[in-house]
């Protein structure tokens, strides 16, 4: 800029046919206003005088030429980057630094496109799709089998089984009994539906039953304790003439002996060892 009438602001030396600058409607010529408002190039520190273009940047300015990828000198210049630890970065080079790599093709994602992130790893939203019928997933429920993952429809058509008791789809977890899947919150007594899973349990007529309600149903009460015999474990017991005995309980009625095993005689409704019967 040029002019013929006025002088320096700063150093009151003519300005006639000479360059300035104006700043808050004050004259300078250019060595003045160099020397009193050129920013500091934060890549070479020399001033960065008012011929010169002056990029900034988050409060910080560079020389035109200056403005540049800290780690392969490409110009930033009128394109995209990144900065960080405030150190500026072309988006190649931000992205083989620090952007997360896709789960699925394990090519990265470039800064500003849209990320997906499941279970601590990341995909593209191209990549994050039903590995059967290849639809996004986006945030719809989604159910992964052997680190593929699957829309809930697809799951149940290909893998899913149903639940013996109520039909629904089993989509994690179960029972299998008697060769048939459960859900565990179906997996109940027949008698009093307490859940079974992980418990003990006695199957009758293809229905599980818990010991207490099998003994209370069906279970045949001893001869000797009245208490029912379940043969839990393989617990022995000994059946005689339409009486049952646990095979602790079988014993005789005189002297208490064993007869497990044992010749014995019957009396009414005792049972006697030999030496008792016949005394």
């Amino acid at each position: 800029m040029t002019s013929n009438h006025t002088d320096c602001h700063y150093c009151l030396q003519s300005l006639r046919g000479r360059k300035y600058a104006l700043r808050e409607e004050n004259a300078y010529c250019v060595t003045c206003y160099d020397s009193l408002f050129a920013n500091p190039c934060e890549e070479c520190k020399q001033p960065i005088e008012c011929d010169s273009k002056d990029l900034a940047y988050k409060g910080r300015h560079w020389h035109e030429a200056c403005f540049k990828c800290a780690k392969c000198s490409r110009s930033l210049v009128e394109k995209p980057f990144a900065a960080k630890d405030e150190v500026l970065l072309c988006t190649e080079c931000y992205s083989d630094e620090y952007s997360s790599k896709c789960f699925h093709c394990r090519k990265t994602i470039m800064p500003g496109s849209r990320k997906m992130e499941f279970k601590g790893s990341s995909w593209h939203e191209s990549c994050f799709v039903c590995q059967y019928c290849r639809q996004p997933l986006g945030t719809k429920p989604l159910i992964t089998k052997d680190n593929e993952n699957y829309c809930v429809p697809c799951f149940e058509k290909q893998f899913a089984h149903h639940c013996y008791s109520c039909k629904k789809v089993i989509t994690s977890g179960g029972v299998t009994y008697d060769d048939q899947p459960w859900h565990k919150e179906c997996f109940v007594c027949a008698g009093c539906t307490t859940q079974l899973s992980g418990q003990r349990f006695i199957s009758k007529d293809e229905y599980p039953y818990c010991v207490d309600c099998f003994s209370k149903l069906y279970a045949k009460k001893c001869a000797a304790c009245k208490k029912p015999i379940t043969a839990l474990g393989g617990a022995k017991f000994i059946s005689f003439e339409e009486r049952q005995w646990h095979g602790e309980c079988f014993k005789c009625a005189k002297c208490s002996v064993s007869l497990v095993g044992q010749g014995f005689l019957t009396r009414q409704d005792d049972v006697l060892c030999h030496e008792c019967g016949s005394a």
